[in-house]
Protein backbone atom coordinates (compact mmCIF):
# COMPACT_ATOMS: atom_id res chain seq x y z
CA UNK A 1 0.00 0.00 0.00
CA UNK A 2 1.87 2.88 -1.32
CA UNK A 3 -0.56 5.76 -2.44
CA UNK A 4 0.07 7.66 1.18
CA UNK A 5 3.63 8.38 0.35
CA UNK A 6 3.54 10.09 -2.74
CA UNK A 7 1.67 12.96 -1.43
CA UNK A 8 4.17 12.38 1.69
CA UNK A 9 7.32 13.54 -0.15
CA UNK A 10 5.56 16.69 -1.35
CA UNK A 11 8.07 16.59 -4.13
CA UNK A 12 8.13 15.19 -7.98
CA UNK A 13 9.79 11.79 -8.28
CA UNK A 14 13.41 12.34 -10.12
CA UNK A 15 13.95 10.95 -13.50
CA UNK A 16 17.34 9.66 -13.54
CA UNK A 17 18.42 9.41 -17.39
CA UNK A 18 21.20 8.04 -18.11
CA UNK A 19 22.89 6.96 -21.64
CA UNK A 20 24.03 3.48 -21.80
CA UNK A 21 23.39 -0.02 -22.83
CA UNK A 22 20.77 -2.07 -21.07
CA UNK A 23 20.92 -5.36 -20.03
CA UNK A 24 20.96 -8.65 -23.02
CA UNK A 25 20.13 -12.37 -22.88
CA UNK A 26 24.17 -12.51 -23.51
CA UNK A 27 25.10 -10.73 -20.36
CA UNK A 28 26.44 -13.09 -17.63
CA UNK A 29 25.69 -12.22 -13.92
CA UNK A 30 28.69 -10.19 -12.44
CA UNK A 31 29.84 -9.50 -8.98
CA UNK A 32 30.69 -5.58 -7.77
CA UNK A 33 34.30 -6.13 -9.65
CA UNK A 34 34.39 -5.75 -13.10
CA UNK A 35 31.17 -4.45 -13.38
CA UNK A 36 32.53 -1.70 -16.29
CA UNK A 37 30.05 -0.50 -19.22
CA UNK A 38 26.98 -2.71 -17.53
CA UNK A 39 23.60 -0.46 -16.72
CA UNK A 40 21.75 -1.86 -13.71
CA UNK A 41 17.66 -0.99 -14.53
CA UNK A 42 15.88 -0.14 -11.55
CA UNK A 43 12.12 0.61 -11.28
CA UNK A 44 11.14 2.79 -8.67
CA UNK A 45 7.36 4.31 -8.67
CA UNK A 46 6.20 7.60 -8.95
CA UNK A 47 6.81 9.88 -5.55
CA UNK A 48 9.21 6.95 -3.79
CA UNK A 49 12.72 8.19 -4.83
CA UNK A 50 12.82 11.80 -3.84
CA UNK A 51 15.42 14.16 -5.82
CA UNK A 52 18.63 13.78 -2.95
CA UNK A 53 18.30 10.66 -2.48
CA UNK A 54 18.25 9.37 -5.77
CA UNK A 55 21.38 11.71 -6.35
CA UNK A 56 23.35 10.27 -3.46
CA UNK A 57 22.67 6.86 -4.11
CA UNK A 58 23.09 6.96 -7.80
CA UNK A 59 26.73 8.06 -7.63
CA UNK A 60 27.84 6.39 -4.74
CA UNK A 61 26.82 3.14 -6.75
CA UNK A 62 28.69 4.32 -9.91
CA UNK A 63 31.34 5.10 -8.15
CA UNK A 64 32.14 1.67 -6.33
CA UNK A 65 30.51 -0.65 -8.86
CA UNK A 66 31.96 1.24 -11.88
CA UNK A 67 28.59 0.25 -13.49
CA UNK A 68 25.74 2.73 -14.47
CA UNK A 69 22.75 3.17 -12.80
CA UNK A 70 19.27 3.65 -14.94
CA UNK A 71 16.15 4.74 -12.93
CA UNK A 72 12.68 4.09 -14.40
CA UNK A 73 9.65 5.56 -12.87
CA UNK A 74 6.74 4.01 -13.27
CA UNK A 75 2.71 4.92 -12.59
CA UNK A 76 1.04 3.49 -10.04
CA UNK A 77 -2.08 2.82 -13.11
CA UNK A 78 -1.32 -0.70 -14.53
CA UNK A 79 1.68 -1.17 -12.46
CA UNK A 80 0.44 -4.76 -11.36
CA UNK A 81 0.15 -6.05 -14.74
CA UNK A 82 3.24 -4.17 -16.09
CA UNK A 83 5.04 -5.70 -13.21
CA UNK A 84 4.03 -9.01 -13.89
CA UNK A 85 4.51 -9.35 -17.20
CA UNK A 86 8.17 -7.87 -17.01
CA UNK A 87 9.35 -10.58 -14.55
CA UNK A 88 8.12 -13.08 -16.92
CA UNK A 89 10.45 -11.77 -19.46
CA UNK A 90 13.72 -12.64 -20.12
CA UNK A 91 15.37 -9.33 -19.27
CA UNK A 92 13.31 -7.84 -16.21
CA UNK A 93 14.34 -4.71 -14.87
CA UNK A 94 17.06 -5.97 -12.22
CA UNK A 95 15.40 -4.33 -9.11
CA UNK A 96 11.90 -3.23 -8.69
CA UNK A 97 10.32 -1.30 -6.17
CA UNK A 98 7.12 -3.49 -5.03
CA UNK A 99 4.53 -2.88 -2.27
CA UNK A 100 4.90 -4.51 0.82
CA UNK A 101 1.39 -6.42 0.56
CA UNK A 102 2.00 -7.10 -3.05
CA UNK A 103 5.41 -9.19 -2.27
CA UNK A 104 4.04 -12.51 -1.82
CA UNK A 105 1.50 -12.74 -4.98
CA UNK A 106 5.28 -11.97 -6.71
CA UNK A 107 7.00 -14.56 -4.91
CA UNK A 108 4.54 -16.93 -5.41
CA UNK A 109 5.28 -16.70 -8.89
CA UNK A 110 9.16 -17.21 -9.21
CA UNK A 111 9.17 -13.60 -10.15
CA UNK A 112 11.73 -12.46 -7.31
CA UNK A 113 15.04 -13.75 -6.61
CA UNK A 114 15.41 -15.24 -2.99
CA UNK A 115 17.74 -13.01 -0.74
CA UNK A 116 18.58 -14.97 2.26
CA UNK A 117 21.93 -14.08 1.98
CA UNK A 118 21.05 -10.77 1.95
CA UNK A 119 19.24 -10.75 4.77
CA UNK A 120 22.34 -11.96 6.84
CA UNK A 121 24.82 -10.07 5.58
CA UNK A 122 22.74 -6.86 5.94
CA UNK A 123 19.27 -7.10 7.76
CA UNK A 124 20.34 -8.92 10.92
CA UNK A 125 18.49 -5.90 12.68
CA UNK A 126 15.66 -5.07 10.13
CA UNK A 127 12.75 -3.89 12.17
CA UNK A 128 10.49 -7.29 12.09
CA UNK A 129 7.50 -5.81 11.16
CA UNK A 130 8.80 -3.94 8.49
CA UNK A 131 10.81 -6.99 6.96
CA UNK A 132 7.54 -9.33 7.49
CA UNK A 133 5.71 -8.68 3.97
CA UNK A 134 9.16 -8.89 2.52
CA UNK A 135 9.16 -12.59 3.77
CA UNK A 136 7.66 -15.25 1.73
CA UNK A 137 7.05 -19.41 3.00
CA UNK A 138 9.98 -18.82 5.25
CA UNK A 139 12.28 -17.21 2.34
CA UNK A 140 13.60 -13.62 2.56
CA UNK A 141 12.46 -12.54 -1.30
CA UNK A 142 12.74 -8.94 -0.75
CA UNK A 143 14.15 -6.13 1.22
CA UNK A 144 11.79 -3.74 3.40
CA UNK A 145 12.72 -0.12 2.28
CA UNK A 146 10.47 2.37 4.14
CA UNK A 147 7.08 2.47 5.89
CA UNK A 148 4.49 5.16 6.84
CA UNK A 149 1.49 4.46 9.35
CA UNK A 150 -1.52 6.29 10.84
CA UNK A 151 -1.56 8.93 13.70
CA UNK A 152 -3.98 10.97 14.95
CA UNK A 153 -4.35 14.82 13.44
CA UNK A 154 -5.87 16.88 15.72
CA UNK A 155 -6.64 20.94 15.75
CA UNK A 156 -4.89 22.22 19.31
CA UNK A 157 -7.30 25.17 19.26
CA UNK A 158 -10.10 23.14 19.53
CA UNK A 159 -8.59 21.05 21.83
CA UNK A 160 -7.42 23.82 24.25
CA UNK A 161 -10.92 25.36 23.88
CA UNK A 162 -12.41 22.06 25.62
CA UNK A 163 -9.69 22.69 28.37
CA UNK A 164 -7.56 19.61 27.27
CA UNK A 165 -3.79 20.39 28.01
CA UNK A 166 -1.83 17.11 27.11
CA UNK A 167 -2.08 14.99 24.24
CA UNK A 168 -3.55 11.34 25.25
CA UNK A 169 -1.20 8.55 25.92
CA UNK A 170 -4.01 5.97 26.48
CA UNK A 171 -7.29 5.32 24.73
CA UNK A 172 -9.37 5.46 27.53
CA UNK A 173 -8.21 9.09 27.99
CA UNK A 174 -8.25 9.35 24.08
CA UNK A 175 -12.13 9.22 24.68
CA UNK A 176 -12.25 11.24 27.71
CA UNK A 177 -10.74 14.19 25.23
CA UNK A 178 -13.46 13.18 23.25
CA UNK A 179 -16.51 13.54 25.18
CA UNK A 180 -14.76 17.48 26.54
CA UNK A 181 -14.49 18.50 23.19
CA UNK A 182 -18.34 17.38 22.93
CA UNK A 183 -19.56 18.85 25.96
CA UNK A 184 -18.09 21.66 25.06
CA UNK A 185 -20.12 21.15 21.82
CA UNK A 186 -18.79 23.68 19.16
CA UNK A 187 -17.39 21.14 17.12
CA UNK A 188 -16.91 17.42 15.95
CA UNK A 189 -14.86 15.64 18.18
CA UNK A 190 -13.50 13.26 15.67
CA UNK A 191 -14.12 13.11 12.26
CA UNK A 192 -14.39 8.95 11.10
CA UNK A 193 -16.32 7.84 8.63
CA UNK A 194 -17.73 3.91 9.05
CA UNK A 195 -15.59 2.38 6.57
CA UNK A 196 -11.84 3.72 7.42
CA UNK A 197 -10.67 0.20 6.78
CA UNK A 198 -6.63 0.34 7.38
CA UNK A 199 -7.73 2.23 10.93
CA UNK A 200 -9.98 -1.02 11.15
CA UNK A 201 -7.06 -2.75 10.35
CA UNK A 202 -4.32 -1.29 12.77
CA UNK A 203 -6.85 -2.01 15.70
CA UNK A 204 -7.06 -5.83 14.55
CA UNK A 205 -3.66 -5.66 14.83
CA UNK A 206 -3.62 -4.21 17.98
CA UNK A 207 -5.81 -7.03 19.97
CA UNK A 208 -4.10 -10.00 17.94
CA UNK A 209 -6.89 -10.45 15.38
CA UNK A 210 -6.48 -12.23 12.14
CA UNK A 211 -8.70 -11.39 9.38
CA UNK A 212 -8.35 -15.45 7.25
CA UNK A 213 -7.67 -19.07 8.79
CA UNK A 214 -6.75 -22.35 7.32
CA UNK A 215 -8.94 -24.46 6.13
CA UNK A 216 -7.67 -27.97 5.00
CA UNK A 217 -5.48 -26.00 2.32
CA UNK A 218 -7.55 -22.69 1.49
CA UNK A 219 -7.69 -20.04 3.46
CA UNK A 220 -11.34 -18.47 4.55
CA UNK A 221 -12.79 -15.63 6.39
CA UNK A 222 -12.30 -15.48 10.47
CA UNK A 223 -14.20 -12.33 10.90
CA UNK A 224 -16.36 -14.51 13.19
CA UNK A 225 -13.10 -14.59 15.58
CA UNK A 226 -14.07 -12.52 19.02
CA UNK A 227 -10.71 -10.85 18.74
CA UNK A 228 -11.64 -9.33 14.92
CA UNK A 229 -15.10 -8.09 17.22
CA UNK A 230 -13.13 -7.01 19.75
CA UNK A 231 -11.42 -4.65 17.05
CA UNK A 232 -14.71 -3.83 15.55
CA UNK A 233 -16.04 -2.53 19.22
CA UNK A 234 -12.83 -0.31 19.52
CA UNK A 235 -13.76 1.21 16.21
CA UNK A 236 -17.76 2.28 17.12
CA UNK A 237 -16.60 3.77 20.03
CA UNK A 238 -14.50 5.79 18.17
CA UNK A 239 -17.13 6.23 15.29
CA UNK A 240 -19.86 6.83 18.10
CA UNK A 241 -18.36 10.59 18.54
CA UNK A 242 -18.06 11.57 14.84
CA UNK A 243 -21.08 12.56 12.36
CA UNK A 244 -19.39 11.16 9.28
CA UNK A 245 -21.70 8.38 7.16
CA UNK A 246 -21.43 4.73 8.20
CA UNK A 247 -21.42 3.53 4.59
CA UNK A 248 -18.35 5.82 3.48
CA UNK A 249 -14.54 5.38 3.56
CA UNK A 250 -12.19 8.36 4.18
CA UNK A 251 -11.55 9.37 0.73
CA UNK A 252 -15.53 10.74 0.63
CA UNK A 253 -15.84 13.17 0.86
CA UNK A 254 -11.83 13.57 1.99
CA UNK A 255 -11.47 13.64 5.55
CA UNK A 256 -8.60 16.12 5.37
CA UNK A 257 -10.71 18.59 3.67
CA UNK A 258 -13.81 18.05 6.27
CA UNK A 259 -11.14 18.83 8.86
CA UNK A 260 -9.99 21.71 7.23
CA UNK A 261 -12.84 23.89 7.84
CA UNK A 262 -11.90 24.35 11.10
CA UNK A 263 -15.10 22.41 12.94
CA UNK A 264 -13.11 19.18 13.65
CA UNK A 265 -11.49 18.20 16.75
CA UNK A 266 -9.24 15.22 15.22
CA UNK A 267 -9.22 12.78 12.30
CA UNK A 268 -6.85 9.06 12.05
CA UNK A 269 -4.45 9.50 8.74
CA UNK A 270 -1.27 9.64 7.12
CA UNK A 271 0.49 12.31 7.65
CA UNK A 272 0.74 13.70 4.49
CA UNK A 273 -3.26 14.38 4.76
CA UNK A 274 -2.35 17.67 7.20
CA UNK A 275 -0.51 19.20 4.08
CA UNK A 276 -4.03 18.50 1.88
CA UNK A 277 -5.54 20.24 4.61
CA UNK A 278 -3.79 23.47 5.04
CA UNK A 279 -3.62 23.12 1.15
CA UNK A 280 -7.45 23.57 1.33
CA UNK A 281 -7.68 26.41 4.02
CA UNK A 282 -3.84 27.84 4.77
CA UNK A 283 -5.21 29.53 8.37
CA UNK A 284 -5.39 25.98 9.54
CA UNK A 285 -1.66 24.62 9.69
CA UNK A 286 -1.24 27.45 12.81
CA UNK A 287 -3.43 25.11 14.65
CA UNK A 288 -2.57 21.34 13.48
CA UNK A 289 -0.47 18.84 15.68
CA UNK A 290 -0.12 15.20 15.25
CA UNK A 291 0.08 12.54 18.36
CA UNK A 292 0.32 8.53 18.17
CA UNK A 293 -2.95 6.90 18.10
CA UNK A 294 -2.71 6.07 22.07
CA UNK A 295 -3.34 2.40 22.80
CA UNK A 296 -4.88 0.33 25.69
CA UNK A 297 -2.03 1.23 27.67
CA UNK A 298 0.69 3.94 27.23
CA UNK A 299 3.82 1.67 27.13
CA UNK A 300 2.20 0.06 24.11
CA UNK A 301 0.51 2.61 20.95
CA UNK A 302 -2.45 1.17 19.07
CA UNK A 303 -2.15 -1.39 16.30
CA UNK A 304 -1.49 0.48 13.01
CA UNK A 305 -1.13 -0.67 9.31
CA UNK A 306 2.33 -0.93 8.08
CA UNK A 307 2.36 0.50 4.58
CA UNK A 308 5.63 0.80 2.70
CA UNK A 309 7.28 -0.43 0.06
CA UNK A 310 9.69 -3.69 -0.27
CA UNK A 311 13.00 -3.43 -2.66
CA UNK A 312 13.48 -6.98 -4.78
CA UNK A 313 15.70 -8.39 -7.19
CA UNK A 314 14.27 -9.99 -10.46
CA UNK A 315 14.92 -13.98 -10.78
CA UNK A 316 15.40 -13.46 -14.42
CA UNK A 317 17.87 -10.63 -14.12
CA UNK A 318 21.41 -11.23 -15.16
CA UNK A 319 23.36 -8.98 -12.79
CA UNK A 320 22.35 -10.61 -9.73
CA UNK A 321 25.37 -10.05 -7.76
CA UNK A 322 25.26 -6.28 -9.27
CA UNK A 323 21.77 -6.00 -7.82
CA UNK A 324 22.78 -6.80 -4.69
CA UNK A 325 25.31 -4.28 -4.47
CA UNK A 326 22.80 -1.86 -5.50
CA UNK A 327 20.45 -2.66 -2.51
CA UNK A 328 23.28 -2.83 -0.02
CA UNK A 329 23.94 0.98 -0.65
CA UNK A 330 20.23 2.04 -1.20
CA UNK A 331 19.42 0.25 1.98
CA UNK A 332 22.98 0.96 4.19
CA UNK A 333 22.35 2.98 7.30
CA UNK A 334 24.09 6.15 5.70
CA UNK A 335 21.30 6.30 2.64
CA UNK A 336 17.73 4.78 5.23
CA UNK A 337 18.29 7.42 7.63
CA UNK A 338 19.09 9.65 4.43
CA UNK A 339 15.28 8.89 2.99
CA UNK A 340 13.76 9.01 6.32
CA UNK A 341 15.17 13.00 6.85
CA UNK A 342 14.11 13.78 3.46
CA UNK A 343 10.59 12.54 3.39
CA UNK A 344 9.54 11.57 6.79
CA UNK A 345 9.26 7.78 5.87
CA UNK A 346 9.98 5.07 9.11
CA UNK A 347 13.38 3.44 8.18
CA UNK A 348 13.97 -0.32 7.99
CA UNK A 349 15.63 -0.42 11.60
CA UNK A 350 14.27 0.87 14.71
CA UNK A 351 17.96 2.22 15.52
CA UNK A 352 17.46 4.77 12.37
CA UNK A 353 14.45 5.70 13.78
CA UNK A 354 16.37 9.51 15.33
CA UNK A 355 16.48 10.42 11.71
CA UNK A 356 12.72 11.72 11.62
CA UNK A 357 13.06 14.47 13.88
CA UNK A 358 11.97 17.18 13.44
CA UNK A 359 9.28 15.91 11.70
CA UNK A 360 6.06 16.51 13.77
CA UNK A 361 4.15 13.84 11.34
CA UNK A 362 6.70 11.31 11.38
CA UNK A 363 7.48 11.73 15.29
CA UNK A 364 4.31 10.78 15.81
CA UNK A 365 4.09 7.66 13.52
CA UNK A 366 7.66 6.20 14.44
CA UNK A 367 6.51 4.70 18.25
CA UNK A 368 3.90 2.73 16.66
CA UNK A 369 6.05 0.86 13.74
CA UNK A 370 7.42 -1.56 16.14
CA UNK A 371 4.06 -3.11 16.96
CA UNK A 372 2.53 -2.68 13.40
CA UNK A 373 1.62 -4.91 10.80
CA UNK A 374 -0.17 -5.28 7.36
CA UNK A 375 -3.43 -7.29 5.79
CA UNK A 376 -2.80 -10.81 5.40
CA UNK A 377 0.06 -11.54 3.69
CA UNK A 378 -1.10 -14.28 1.41
CA UNK A 379 -1.42 -13.98 -2.58
CA UNK A 380 -5.52 -14.44 -2.37
CA UNK A 381 -5.92 -10.81 0.10
CA UNK A 382 -5.59 -8.69 -3.43
CA UNK A 383 -8.64 -9.74 -4.63
CA UNK A 384 -10.31 -9.31 -0.94
CA UNK A 385 -9.53 -5.56 -1.01
CA UNK A 386 -11.53 -5.62 -4.77
CA UNK A 387 -14.36 -3.04 -4.21
CA UNK A 388 -17.15 -4.08 -3.11
CA UNK A 389 -14.70 -4.24 -0.16
CA UNK A 390 -16.65 -7.26 1.99
CA UNK A 391 -14.80 -5.85 5.00
CA UNK A 392 -16.40 -2.49 4.89
CA UNK A 393 -19.52 -4.05 4.52
CA UNK A 394 -19.13 -5.91 7.70
CA UNK A 395 -17.85 -2.12 9.72
CA UNK A 396 -21.05 -0.60 7.88
CA UNK A 397 -23.24 -3.71 9.31
CA UNK A 398 -21.92 -3.57 12.92
CA UNK A 399 -22.34 0.53 12.95
CA UNK A 400 -26.01 -0.39 11.69
CA UNK A 401 -26.50 -2.05 14.93
CA UNK A 402 -25.97 -5.82 14.08
CA UNK A 403 -23.83 -8.11 16.14
CA UNK A 404 -20.34 -8.30 15.33
CA UNK A 405 -21.43 -11.99 14.63
CA UNK A 406 -24.14 -11.60 12.72
CA UNK A 407 -22.39 -8.52 9.99
CA UNK A 408 -19.45 -11.15 9.76
CA UNK A 409 -21.52 -14.13 8.70
CA UNK A 410 -23.59 -11.31 5.85
CA UNK A 411 -20.68 -11.16 3.97
CA UNK A 412 -18.68 -14.39 4.45
CA UNK A 413 -19.58 -15.93 1.61
CA UNK A 414 -18.28 -13.31 -0.23
CA UNK A 415 -15.45 -13.16 1.49
CA UNK A 416 -14.61 -16.45 0.81
CA UNK A 417 -15.62 -16.40 -3.05
CA UNK A 418 -13.08 -13.35 -2.78
CA UNK A 419 -10.23 -15.56 -1.27
CA UNK A 420 -10.81 -18.48 -3.68
CA UNK A 421 -9.84 -16.31 -6.30
CA UNK A 422 -13.27 -17.33 -8.20
CA UNK A 423 -15.04 -14.19 -8.49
Amino acid sequence: MKRGLIAATGVAAMLVSVAACGSSDSDKESDAGGSQGKTLTVWFMDGSNPPAWTKAVQAEFEQKTGAKLDVQIQKWDGIQQKLTTALSESSPPDVVEIGNTQTPSYAQTGGLAELDDLKKEIGGDWTESLNKPAVFEGKQYAAPWYAANRVVIYNKKIWADAGIKDTPKTREEFFKDLEAIQKKGDAEPLYLPGQNWYFFDGLTIGTGADLVKKDGKKYVSNLGDPKVAKAMDIYKQYQSFSKAPKDKDEATPQQADVFAKGKTGAFIGMGWEAQTAIKANPEIEKEIGYFTVPGESADKPEGVFLGGSNLAISEGSKKKDLAKEFLKIALSDKNEGALSREVGSIPNKEALLANVKGNAAAEAAAPAAKGGGTTPLIPEWAAVENAPNPIKAYMTAVLGGKSPEEAAKQVEADMNKRLSQKQ
